[in-house]
């Protein structure tokens, strides 16, 4: 077994240590490559793991003459399985599709192996990213905390990779909540950059309707900070300032009646008034309602996704509710009711006059349910995930239609299933920087555990 030395520290300590000679790249990366083959099969995060390319990177990174300057020196990083990564297969949860190497690395992986960092592996997701249950046809990944237990989706085996200190750092994307949700599931700090700060796609096309964003997962609002920055190209969002006072608002309300928000979510959210109060904030309830026509036409939006990018899919290998995901979608954006007209409302004017001119930030619950269980839930009916997916996750989705920047910090935990709870952060466009300087100002006034219960301080 090799040496543990650098097991369970922020990106930020290896880094340091990596451009400082203290530690070998090429260490650091075996270090963490023997954790995942001994622990990952009891969380299925990983679908593929590069441990030859990986060390052989490690050791490209050492010998860099600019080692001393780079952001994330030797820091290996777990990559989401629906982006490009050079000399790999991009599987995007499903056997449906093309299982072609990727010639090129996405702009993200780009930025990410430029900073020094080092792609250990390609983490599982759900079939085609559309479920906030991370399962597929080729694992049911589970959370750290409790096995029985989802890490979210569709980032959750980038989650629980960095749960369980498989990984410091990993990389998700957020199409209608898929880096907030496993965040929370998994006690994590993760953020969804608002439009245009981060390269969505290869050629620079949207996704998902323009709702997709590239972003980090990581335990700490520093390291959150520092991978957004590489991410984005801009060095200034790993700098934390202390915000100035800001005015807070605090939302418990759900966006539907049909999905209402438990008590121990909501007061995961509560808790923080006293919180910002003590810290200097501004803080009163937000109580304005979502408009009625939000719910049905985030729900619209999410089926016309779920069609998007299929044709040239093997429909018959695809999970018996994405299937019929497809199928309704695809009939949906026939009709033109594929959520366009509810989309253009929300970011032509709704979301501001619902967050309102009277707040910096808003504070509301991340789940409204604790996580759902871990199963195979691509076989049940398309109702029946709907029903699950939306009961647990309908406060994300808005923020990713207005293209405003959103985060999940963790707040606590679930009572009923000993997971993390979660609650968001939200800021109009350009407040990534006050968003992260907030969030550490709550990381040192309430210090959160950083990894499950059985893998903190290297345990397995």
């Amino acid at each position: 077994m090799t040496s543990t030395a650098w097991i369970g520290k922020t990106a930020a300590q290896i880094s340091d240590a990596v451009r400082t000679g203290q530690a070998a790249p090429r260490d650091v990366v075996a270090e963490h490559l023997e954790r995942i083959a001994r622990l990952d099969s009891r969380l299925s995060a990983f679908r593929r793991v590069r441990h030859d390319e990986a060390l052989a990177e490690a050791d490209e990174v050492a010998a860099r003459p600019d080692l001393a300057e780079l952001p994330l020196a030797g820091v290996p990083v777990a990559i989401k399985d629906n982006v490009e990564v050079a000399g790999e297969q991009k599987r995007n949860g499903t056997t449906a599709g093309p299982a072609e190497p990727n010639p090129v690395d996405h702009p993200v992986v780009q930025r990410l192996r430029a900073a020094g960092a080092v792609v250990v592996g390609l983490t599982n997701v759900p079939e085609l990213c559309l479920f906030p249950m991370s399962d597929s046809p080729f694992a049911v990944v589970r959370n750290p905390w409790n096995r029985e237990r989802t890490p979210g989706g569709s980032s959750g085996g980038s989650a629980a990779a960095v749960a369980a200190a498989l990984v410091p750092l990993a990389h998700g994307n957020d199409g209608l909540g898929s880096i907030r949700i496993p965040a929370s599931c998994c006690g994590l700090v993760g953020i969804k950059p608002g439009r245009d700060v981060v390269p969505v796609s290869l050629d620079g096309s949207e996704q998902w309707f323009g709702l997709v964003e590239n972003g980090p997962l990581a335990t700490t609002v520093q390291d959150a900070a520092t991978a957004l920055s590489v991410m984005a190209g801009d060095p200034a969002l790993a700098e934390l300032e202390e915000p100035k006072p800001l005015r807070i608002g605090i939302s418990v309300r759900p966006i539907q009646a049909v999905s209402p928000i438990d008590r121990p979510c909501a007061q995961a959210a509560v808790a923080l008034f006293a919180v910002l109060t003590g810290l200097g904030h501004t803080v009163a309830r937000h109580t304005r309602g979502y408009p009625a026509w939000l719910g049905p036409s985030n729900l619209s939006t999410w089926y016309a996704c779920a069609s998007l990018d299929t044709d040239e899919l093997d429909q018959d290998e695809l999970g018996h509710a994405v299937r019929q995901m497809v199928q309704v979608g695809r009939v949906l954006r026939r009709l033109r009711m594929d959520g366009a007209r509810g989309r253009a409302r929300w970011r032509g004017g709704a979301a501001e006059a619902y967050f309102g001119d009277d707040i910096d930030v808003l504070v509301l619950p991340a789940l409204a349910t604790a996580p759902p269980e871990a199963r195979r839930w691509g076989e049940h009916s398309a109702a029946r995930a709907t029903l699950v997916s939306s009961r647990a996750a309908s406060l994300f989705g808005p923020w990713n239609v207005a293209g405003w920047p959103a985060m999940s910090i963790p707040a606590g935990t679930h009572p009923a299933t000993g997971t993390p709870l979660g609650v968001q952060l939200v800021a109009r466009p350009g407040g990534e920087r006050m968003l992260l300087g907030l969030a550490a100002q709550l990381e040192r006034a309430r210090p959160w555990q950083r990894h499950a219960p059985d893998y903190r301080d290297g345990a397995e």
